[in-house]
């Protein structure tokens, strides 16, 4: 299990996302671009996780990959908070 807060990871994706349903119901591997998150609400995403992790996202960390899932954005934001 990943360190990054399950819950605030949910909780900006409720708040940024855009998503068809609720985030609270997707797994951690669900694709959330087949949940409705466009590439424009990604970007909010990850100024949200910027600021609600107090990370920045390197530029070659900003691709579709990163965001596709609450567990890659978990592994992501963890692997910054390491650093």
């Amino acid at each position: 299990m990943s360190s990054a807060s399950d819950d605030t990871i949910r909780q900006i994706l409720a708040d940024h996302a855009r998503l068809s349903g609720d985030p609270a119901s997707l797994g951690r591997d669900d694709d959330l671009y087949a949940a409705g998150m466009t590439s424009h609400a990604s970007v909010n995403v990850m100024l949200a996780l910027e600021e609600g992790f107090d990370v920045e996202f390197p530029d070659e960390m900003l691709k579709r990959s990163v965001f596709q899932s609450i567990d890659s954005i978990a592994t992501a934001v963890d692997s910054l908070k390491e650093s």
